[in-house]
């Protein structure tokens, strides 16, 4: 291995037994560039591309309950070319990154605390809490878009050197949420936003040149709590879940999330560049969703794909401190139960149709980006560990037969969400790889797996071991070199 950029961040944390700052979920303070690392395999020499992982890493001692939700965000990225294979990692310098570096302590508090504890006002939807651009991460115009769950500004990093390029400028007043959508087939960025003040969401459209091109509000009855959104080739459709913050607590500046069983799921479905009054609503069973797979359209329909949580407001898991159970059920995939499902949207009629497709319960999904608002065949899906937010193999779904493959990472072996990453030349939708950062408990050591697609119970086809054991992080992308190149990278 040889490490050619090594460099510690400065930070406050003291020893703790909190389960999201130990184990896997140990934070990082060291950003390095490695390359010549070792492999265990041959690396394929027919992709060519980046995949690139966001973390949510604290850095300063929390104020109040730490929620694993709160750290700072740190990107991993492996870039792939000719066989080869480098690592770099990086803090994500977002405002609120560099002024407790240069307060040498937190200023800000967390989801789960009074925002009242915080030493300097919010940029989030949740008043008092830090825009850290932890949760999600894209490629879009040939750079890196990272985002937070709660609406925040979105930061421009160069893929392939991780160099800063500071806040998008094209960011709304309300932010930018999580789940910004890139439609590879026209260079488009579709995202939204939400917040506590009327018409309480929005939605927007990025063309490939990055100008903002389209802005329009998707009113919603009051603050909801959306998380993503999904495309299909002529239309985008976002959602109103019955599980949004209690308008009476609200009203008193609590931020108490509640479930509401008897309101339906509410879905706006509404042209890429239409406005608020193309808005087509339907109404569905009553349900939280985190994240969707694909959209496509089939004659009148519009069908969607996505993980239905079963119990959306889960008991506290037991034997544990009632608040501490509840926060871990909250993120515990086996508590609230969530299901890949199908959802078909008649535009014609109105009517809605749904149904599982897989009894198992899964959660962070991928599939082949170029099918993008196209029908899709496979999709791949991941399943946690009992208790906890982390990833503990993969499962491959042909949506047409029905059939399911699936891969276990192994004891004490834990993943990350796992993009599908096309072959040079691919000639079939699954002709190619899923790539995802392992931390490997046994061994005290990261590595980086490629799985071939279209045989994944045969294993890693490589394992790269990284410069550190990395801690567990959420969301991840592959952007292949060409769209790099096509876009000025």
């Amino acid at each position: 291995m040889k490490i050619t950029y090594e460099n510690k961040v400065q930070h406050s944390l003291q020893p703790n037994q909190h389960p999201y700052m130990n184990g896997a979920w140990t934070p990082n303070f060291t950003e390095f560039d490695a390359e010549d690392l070792q492999v265990i395999g041959t690396i394929p020499t027919d992709i060519d591309g980046v995949y690139i992982r966001n973390t949510e890493n604290p850095v300063q001692e929390p104020i109040g309950h730490y929620h694993p939700f709160d750290g700072d965000g740190m990107l991993h990225t492996m870039r792939f070319r000719d066989g080869k294979a480098s690592y770099k990692n990086r803090f994500i310098r977002t405002r609120g990154f560099a002024a407790e570096q240069e307060a040498g302590a937190a200023l800000w508090t967390g989801v789960a605390n009074n925002p009242a504890m915080s030493k300097r006002p919010g940029s989030c939807t949740q008043d008092g809490i830090k825009d850290s651009s932890s949760t999600d991460v894209v490629v879009h115009a040939g750079k890196i878009l990272t985002t937070f769950w709660q609406c925040g500004e979105g930061y421009r990093l160069d893929p392939l050197t991780l160099e800063q390029e500071g806040i998008e400028s094209w960011t709304p007043i309300d932010g930018i949420s999580a789940h910004a959508k890139v439609d590879e087939n026209t260079g488009d960025l579709l995202f939204f936003n939400y917040s506590k003040y009327p018409p309480y969401q929005h939605y927007g459209v990025v063309n490939k040149d990055n100008r903002l091109v389209h802005y329009t509000p998707v009113p919603l009855p009051g603050p909801r709590l959306p998380h993503d959104m999904a495309f299909s080739e002529h239309y985008s459709i976002l959602a109103d879940f019955p599980l949004f913050w209690d308008p009476e607590l609200l009203a008193k500046g609590r931020h108490h999330p509640t479930y509401y069983p008897d309101m339906p799921s509410r879905f706006a479905i509404l042209p890429r560049y239409g406005n608020q009054n193309d808005i087509q609503w339907f109404e569905a069973a009553s349900t939280y969703v985190l994240h969707w797979g694909n959209a496509f359209e089939d004659g009148d329909e519009v069908v969607l794909d996505g993980y239905f949580q079963e119990d959306p407001d889960p008991a506290p898991l037991p034997n544990l401190p009632p608040a501490v159970g509840k926060f871990m059920a909250n993120i515990d995939e086996q508590s609230f139960k969530s299901k890949l499902h199908r959802w078909r949207f008649n535009l014609k009629t109105g009517a809605v149709t749904e149904q599982h497709l897989d009894d198992r319960i899964l959660e962070f999904g991928s599939f082949n980006q170029r099918y993008a608002g196209r029908r899709s065949r496979y999709h791949y899906s991941t399943w946690t560990k009992p208790g906890w937010f982390l990833f503990s193999g993969v499962v491959k779904h042909d949506l047409d037969t029905g059939e399911s493959w699936q891969l276990a990472f192994g004891d004490e072996r834990y993943g990350s969400e796992a993009p599908f990453v096309p072959r040079i030349d691919a000639k079939d939708e699954d002709d190619g790889y899923l790539v995802s950062f392992v931390t490997d408990m046994n061994l005290d050591q990261s590595e980086c797996i490629l799985i071939d697609a279209k045989d994944i119970e045969a294993g890693p086809v490589c394992r790269i071991v990284l410069p550190h054991r990395i801690s567990s992080g959420t969301h991840a992308t592959w952007v292949d070199s060409t769209a790099l190149r096509t876009s000025g990278g």
